[in-house]
């Protein structure tokens, strides 16, 4: 029986094959890797990867989708919600399944993100990133463009700077709307995010209250908003403040949250 796509759940399931070799080519997966995909949905991108890599584990919402999918014998089923997902005790799981295999002692994340909840998706590993080798998903395309934008850009905003103290990141691919059934009205595509294996040593918390201050009033120079908060921090040390968060480069928010 055909499985019609469910709003709630944010589904579009991804149809075109050129598109889906062009994604598994990027991902490039190797036999006996641990990966977890998250949403397979119809299992468009699924079944390549896992024919590549002789075992997959998914985590599907849909309690439909993960019928069909436990029937598939190479594949390990978690029914949930991802923000549910605790991916260190998945990686303990998993690769305890792949000891007899050489491989990362990391697991890489693949996915077609539901784009009603992808950012939050984003933090959700960000807090579990050491257990992570690498990540590829599926966004909406104008979500990339901020993860990976520049200072100075229109583009560039908190998420930028969140994501690129922690990850190396490229968007790697264009998908248009007529990739998937039903097409979404935006265009998507995908991007790869590789934890970076030396990052700065900081205090997350500070770093996401400077950074949601600095950006709260972007257009506003950061005297009027990241100024009031370092003093009530009693910083006494130099940054300028006579910039517009967007100007502010991901290095000197980290140095800033450093010092504080």
């Amino acid at each position: 029986m055909k499985h019609i796509a469910r709003k709630r759940f944010g589904q579009h399931f991804l149809t075109d094959g050129g598109i889906i070799d062009a994604i598994v080519d990027a991902i490039n997966p190797a036999a006996g890797q641990p990966m977890v995909e998250i949403g397979p949905g119809l299992a468009a991108l699924t079944q390549p990867l896992v024919e590549r890599l002789g075992h997959l584990t998914v985590i599907e919402l849909d309690r439909d989708l993960a019928v069909r999918l436990r029937e598939h014998p190479h594949l390990s089923v978690v029914e949930s919600d991802v923000l549910k997902v605790d991916f260190r005790a998945l990686s303990n799981q998993m690769l305890a399944q792949h000891a007899t295999v050489t491989t990362s002692p990391k697991i890489r994340v693949v996915g077609n993100l539901p784009y009603n909840i992808s950012t939050p998706i984003l933090f959700h590993l960000l807090a579990q990133v050491e257990v992570i080798e690498d990540q590829h998903f599926m966004l909406q395309k104008e979500v990339i463009d901020r993860m990976v934008a520049k200072p100075a850009t229109s583009d560039y905003s908190r998420l930028s700077v969140m994501l690129q103290w922690r990850y190396d990141m490229a968007n790697v691919l264009f998908v248009p709307p007529q990739s998937f059934d039903p097409p979404p009205r935006v265009d998507s595509a995908v991007v790869r995010m590789v934890p970076l294996a030396s990052p700065p040593q900081l205090d997350f918390k500070t770093l996401e209250t400077l950074v949601q201050v600095a950006f709260s009033q972007r257009r506003k120079i950061l005297r009027n908003t990241l100024g009031k908060w370092l003093e009530e921090k009693g910083f006494t040390g130099h940054f300028d403040l006579q910039r517009r968060a967007e100007e502010v480069p991901v290095a000197e928010f980290v140095a800033l949250a450093q010092a504080v």
